[in-house]
């Protein structure tokens, strides 16, 4: 394998363990959700969720966490047809720390490459996790 990773039941582990922790510090809540709802039609493809994105990539030293998320905000916003994937990565960049400006600007940069409704699409997708963000933080500070 490239980079000189090995298969075997002890690397899977690492690389399972590895991705739970990723998934944990950069998905949160959002990223569990997913995972949740394959558990009854797809537990394998769970589990390739956190190794391979999560475990191999994410997980690897060349860029930080905030510039993984810009770059996945971007992409996904560029399909213009993945908006439940996009929301989860929106809650991921604000986990990260960026700013809702920042994810707004990202998101906006791509009516330049993706044309204005994939553009249009991401924005509705931010304001929606937007709102749910302000509503889980009134909600908490009314507890």
């Amino acid at each position: 394998m490239p980079g000189g990773t090995q298969s075997g039941p002890d690397n899977d582990q690492d690389r399972l363990a590895r991705g739970r922790r990723a998934l944990d510090s950069i998905d949160g809540e959002a990223g569990h959700n997913v995972i949740a709802a394959l558990a009854d039609i797809a537990p394998d493809f769970a589990t390739y969720v956190i190794e391979f994105p999560f475990g191999d990539i994410y997980s690897r030293p060349g860029l930080d966490l905030r510039s993984r998320e810009i770059a996945t905000i971007a992409s996904l916003t560029a399909l213009g047809n993945a908006s439940p994937q996009l929301k989860v990565h929106i809650h991921a960049g604000l986990n990260v720390g960026l700013s809702r400006d920042e994810i707004t600007e990202v998101i906006m940069q791509m009516a330049v490459y993706a044309g204005f409704p994939a553009a249009l699409n991401g924005l509705f997708a931010a304001k929606a996790v937007f709102a749910e963000a302000d509503a889980k933080g009134a909600e908490a500070a009314r507890v």
